[in-house]
């Protein structure tokens, strides 16, 4: 008996790309296009008629942007979502804000250029429509949990570093540890598979939502303080270093490491060396095995580690990977890892 074949609707106003979107998705085994829609009114009608597995969901349409459909399906109708983004900083605030709502994920709309990477893109999506097919859109929704007050408390001394890591599902995961912890904790390095235009727009919505002060890594070097939360740029790697007793993030313009730029694994490798048992680790929710071979490095060194468990993941990859060869110590579910995290580094 095959794999079951995911029925897959398409919602866009351009019929170019209706039939380019199509052809790619058709053109795997595992996927069928089963219909399509010009804007959101008639997508609400075909939803009900032909009962799509996943849908991908263009931002910019007439009539209902896509971010208040999503809003209203999310609520009467919840089922998985990939939505289609300009490269625009209109886009990206869009595509973050429609990820709050419980997109799985994302891929943009193709460029002038796309020509001569067609294959790369055709690939890009296969791949997202796939795994959004199968993803835990339970996952993708989680309730504010409160800040944790630490009031007469103080700083435990034996960690200097938090690295978070996280893929697909991730904006959100983070963004519920970050806005439950209380506004001084050691640094925290986060790398999340993001494109470049959305990393300084992801930042800003996390220092929105959080207590700690949160920013886009956007020079070459910044000493880590306290109380603060760096974002990799979504076109470089951010490592960690240490010189003469103080810790650095850098940025690496190095290639690609298991296809990310940012790499987790580049990261939590750097933490290792730099930190060793001075730190800790986090993996969370994300498709692939990024981050599970530095963790394990980051275990080596005698640093804390702990992965995302899969009833709360949305797509239990990157922490499967950790777990599967003993990367992880701990494996908590997504409302646990802020008090875990205030446990250990408050002592």
């Amino acid at each position: 008996m095959g794999k079951k074949v995911h029925r897959v609707l398409i919602v866009d106003d351009s019929a170019v790309f209706r039939a380019l979107l199509s052809e790619i998705i058709d053109s795997d085994p595992q996927l069928e296009v089963v219909g399509s829609a010009v804007d959101p009114y008639e997508a609400r009608e075909k939803i009900k008629k032909l009962k799509p597995d996943v849908i991908t969901l263009d931002i910019e349409m007439p009539k209902m942007d896509g971010v208040q459909f999503l809003r209203n399906l999310m609520r009467l109708h919840p089922m998985p979502v990939v939505m289609i983004s300009t490269l625009t900083q209109h886009g990206a605030d869009a595509t973050l804000a429609a990820l709050d709502l419980g997109a799985v994920d994302y891929f943009p709309k193709p460029t002038e250029n796309v020509a001569a990477e067609m294959g790369n893109y055709r690939q890009l999506v296969i791949e997202k429509v796939k795994m959004a097919a199968t993803a835990n859109i339970a996952g993708a929704t989680h309730r504010n949990q409160g800040q944790i007050s630490v009031s007469g408390r103080q700083l435990d001394s034996d960690f200097d570093i938090i690295a978070i890591g996280a893929s697909t599902g991730g904006t959100e995961a983070i963004r519920h540890v970050l806005e439950a912890l209380p506004e001084m904790m050691p640094p925290i390095v986060i790398t999340q598979h993001i494109k470049a235009v959305f990393s300084k727009s992801f930042a800003e919505r996390l220092n929105r939502a959080s207590k700690l002060h949160v920013e886009e890594l956007s020079s070459d070097k910044a000493p880590l303080v306290n109380g603060r939360v760096y974002v990799a740029p979504g076109d470089f790697h951010m490592q960690v270093v240490k010189r003469s007793g103080r810790y650095y993030c850098v940025r690496n313009d190095g290639e690609p490491v298991q296809r990310h730029k940012p790499s987790v694994d580049v990261m939590f490798s750097s933490v290792a060396e730099a930190a060793g048992s001075r730190a800790l680790s986090i993996l969370l929710t994300g498709m692939g095995k990024d981050g599970a071979q530095g963790m394990l490095e980051m275990r080596h060194a005698g640093a804390v580690t702990v992965a995302q468990d899969e009833k709360s993941s949305v797509v239990w990859g990157m922490p499967k990977a950790a777990v599967e060869i003993e990367a992880a110590q701990q494996v908590l579910p997504l409302e646990k890892v802020a008090t875990y995290l205030v446990g250990k580094v408050y002592g």
